[in-house]
């Protein structure tokens, strides 16, 4: 790669490229996962966001995902169904719904992290000593402005 800020158009292509890789990978596993519940990338996006964020409201869940009320509705409906999600009415205010992931969901969640935090520790081990902290640069450096201010680095979101 070349050594100023200026990527050159092969050395963007490449790290495009490698980006696709990582993440087919780095989702293919837990996709397997979530297959045998009839889950897919959604679901597992709410289950770990909604694990991150103990108590999260709808609407505070929808402003990290950044989806429809209705598609998230559609999965959110599935998990609670199926006992991943327990959704109660906040007791201060009947119009907010709170969501905690139960046992169940806990579970789920934990399988899927860690078949993909495997992957990432081997990378990071194979990377070298600045590989996390460049990693975690770099892809707060992509996400937009707004959700960057809002991502603490392990603190849970706010509603």
């Amino acid at each position: 790669m070349s050594t100023d800020q200026t990527l050159s158009e092969e050395d963007l292509r490449q790290a495009l490229e490698l980006l696709f890789f990582a993440y087919r990978d780095f989702t293919g596993e837990a996709d397997t996962l979530l297959e045998d519940f009839g889950f897919g990338r959604a679901h597992h996006r709410v289950i770990y966001f909604v694990n991150r964020n103990p108590s999260i409201s709808v609407n505070g869940l929808l402003r990290i995902l950044k989806i429809t009320k209705q598609s998230l509705s559609r999965v959110l409906g599935q998990l609670v169904r199926e006992g991943f999600i327990d959704q109660k009415t906040d007791s201060h205010d009947r119009r907010r719904r709170t969501l905690t992931l139960t046992d169940k969901g806990i579970e789920l969640e934990s399988r899927l992290t860690k078949c993909q935090g495997v992957r990432m520790q081997q990378a990071f081990a194979a990377s070298g000593e600045n590989a996390v902290q460049g990693f975690k640069k770099v892809l707060s450096e992509m996400i937009n402005a707004e959700d960057r201010k809002r991502y603490t680095g392990g603190a849970p979101h706010t509603d």
